[in-house]
């Protein structure tokens, strides 16, 4: 079905991912599937040039920098997601960190060469903990959080397409809750924030029982003297706090100012299948990759739209066939993206090399599920999204093996660590797992869902991003133009409504499947979630959205609920005077006219 192009996304298209001379989808295609070709034996490019061109007009889409610098020549990486570690110190490398000011050399050429960057700030000292090389005290994590997000506008300024930050401290960190409020305020506009939470931390919330905030430094001399005693493990206990007051603080502040996320960091570690090799305390800024100090990952997601056919007939159907052959040729590309690309620091690029952690994932399900007739609350809807996250689960296990087979395992591979009770790959089909035994695997992580925003914007006519329902049918969306530095007002459609006015006219009347993302409660959001995160190895970067007149234990249920449902992380937002809204709907919504008058499914809140 041709449908004209929208401006908005044939500005985002030119302006951020075409080359000199690309004028066209088509051109970036091309590019792309020859660059990502150059990885394969010299004399089979071609072969595999056809069949990655094939593979992204059939739906695959690479990840924005993968899009934007696949073979361009240039030194930027094709590298979306980074983790970088930082030590409790300012001048001096330590054995497994490296310094303060080292980490913000190494930042800023990750966000110069296009990365965005995590960093679990928890190592540096508290407020007031002693420092001994100079008998004073330490200023806590707080001044140095905001020297990173000044060098991060030190670098937009040179209109570098510089990447967000992600900074995390633990729950149990002494200067928690000044890290907690720390966005009340003015400034740090390139952060976001994350609570790396424990599940010994949340079964203290519900017992209503106290949690030590600690740390290995020694307290200075005002924080001994209000008591500070050291614990049999050699930490420190600076403070003893009510779990649940702590706890309705973090909430509190995401509740009014819509930061900080959570992780359960837990969750997180036990799920790894590298727990044999590596810690995770951090996420990229978006949240879909949990990643180790210096990891990185690679991503693309495939257009769910593209492979429904019959869309919006009664007979419309999710062509799962198209999907399970479509995801090899993306994995292969992935993992190419891993040998070609420009990195940063060779930290990453060994980490990469060792790991060849890839994250392939799904655009564009809201979108499907309208076209197939479903509405994203329905328990049908939630079946059809897990056949299609198993679907790809297994067929991505199966062409990494494939991959092994032909070039090798990654460096660290170890079957009996990678299958260990527990492990996301402990939940393979068995004959999967027998796989991996018998011939090893080429990438030690595989998928994940990313919130592919600008690329679906860009590529695939503004399909729902990443794992969200449309935001709305019909908005006004504001970009900054690169070029002109000015702001430009765009009206925008979603897609499905865009080929349902086509099939049906518009003056047709929006099926009960319209449900757009304000319309869901906040459990439908993640109901949907939990059912896809068994799938998923890495995780799902999603926003539960709530209504503005969301009163605070509402929204501290969904943080909750999120932890009792196993989730690896969770991010809510609810929209106010103070924050007002990333996007603006334009009149009153049709369906949501439709549904005040109409009982939605309750949707399960079991976790598949």
């Amino acid at each position: 079905m041709i449908i004209a192009d929208q401006a908005i996304s044939q500005d985002v298209l030119l302006d951020t991912y075409a080359q000199p001379g690309e004028r066209h989808i088509d051109d970036i295609h091309r590019r792309i599937a020859a660059s990502l070709a150059m990885a394969e034996a010299a004399d089979r490019r071609a072969e595999w040039q056809a069949r990655f061109l094939a593979a992204q007009q059939a739906g695959f889409i690479p990840a924005g920098r993968i899009a934007a610098q696949a073979g361009a020549g240039l030194s930027s990486t094709m590298i979306n997601c980074f983790v970088q570690p930082i030590g409790d110190s300012i001048s001096h490398d330590e054995i497994q960190h490296p310094s303060i000011y080292t980490a913000l050399a190494e930042t800023a050429e990750t966000l110069r060469l296009g990365g965005g960057v995590g960093l679990d700030f928890s190592p540096l000292r508290p407020h007031d903990a002693r420092v001994a090389g100079t008998a004073s005290c330490a200023a806590g994590p707080l001044p140095f959080i905001r020297l990173f997000d000044a060098s991060a506008s030190a670098l937009q300024s040179t209109d570098s397409r510089s990447g967000a930050l992600m900074a995390v401290l633990r729950c149990d960190h002494p200067d928690i809750e000044a890290f907690v409020a720390a966005k009340a305020g003015a400034g740090l506009a390139h952060f976001n924030l994350s609570v790396a939470v424990t599940d010994d931390f949340m079964r203290r919330v519900e017992a209503d029982q106290k949690v030590d905030l600690v740390h290995v430094a020694e307290p200075g001399p005002a924080q001994q003297s209000r008591g500070a005693v050291c614990r049999d493990d050699n930490l420190w206990v600076y403070r003893r706090v009510a779990a649940r007051t702590l706890w309705q603080g973090i909430v509190r502040a995401a509740h009014d100012h819509g930061e900080p996320g959570v992780l359960f960091i837990d969750r997180i570690n036990a799920d790894n299948n590298l727990a044999y090799c590596e810690h995770i305390s951090a996420t990229n800024p978006c949240g879909e990759q949990p990643l180790p100090p210096y990891g990185a990952c690679c991503l693309g997601s495939i257009d769910l739209t593209r492979l429904v056919r019959a869309p919006f007939e009664t007979c419309a159907s999710f062509d799962i066939d198209a999907l399970a052959a479509l995801v090899p040729l993306a994995v292969r590309m992935l993992d190419n993206v891993i040998d070609l690309s420009a990195w940063p620091l060779r930290q990453q690029r060994e980490q990469a090399l060792s790991k060849r952690r890839i994250g392939l994932g799904f655009t564009g399900l809201g979108d499907a599920l309208i076209m197939l007739g479903l509405a994203y609350d329905s328990d049908a809807a939630r079946v059809v999204a897990v056949s299609i996250a198993r679907c790809m689960r297994d067929a991505a296990y199966a062409a990494s093996i494939d991959l092994a087979r032909e070039r090798g395992s990654f460096a660290l591979f170890d079957a009996n660590g990678l299958l260990r009770t527990g492990s996301f790959a402990s939940r393979l089909p068995a004959d999967l797992q027998d796989r991996i035994r018998q011939h090893g695997l080429r990438n030690s992580h595989l998928l994940c869902i990313a919130p592919a925003g600008s690329v679906s914007l860009a590529f695939a006519d503004n399909i729902s991003s990443g794992i969200e329902p449309p935001y709305a049918w019909r908005y006004i969306r504001h970009r900054k133009l690169r070029k002109s530095m000015g702001i430009r007002a765009y009206d925008v459609e979603d897609h499905a409504w865009r080929v349902y006015r086509k099939i049906a006219g518009d003056q047709a009347r929006l099926t009960p499947a319209f449900v757009d993302a304000l319309e869901l409660a906040p459990q439908a959001h993640l109901a949907m979630v939990a059912a896809v995160a068994p799938y998923i190895d890495g995780a799902i970067s999603k926003t539960v959205n709530a209504p503005e007149d969301c009163v605070y234990d509402d929204f501290e249920a969904i943080y909750h609920q999120a932890w009792r449902l196993g989730l690896k992380g969770v991010t809510a937002f609810r929209p106010n005077r103070v924050l007002g809204a990333v996007l603006h709907a334009t009149g009153e919504p049709e369906s949501r006219l439709r549904r005040c008058t109409t009982s939605g499914t309750t949707p399960s809140t079991s976790h598949v």
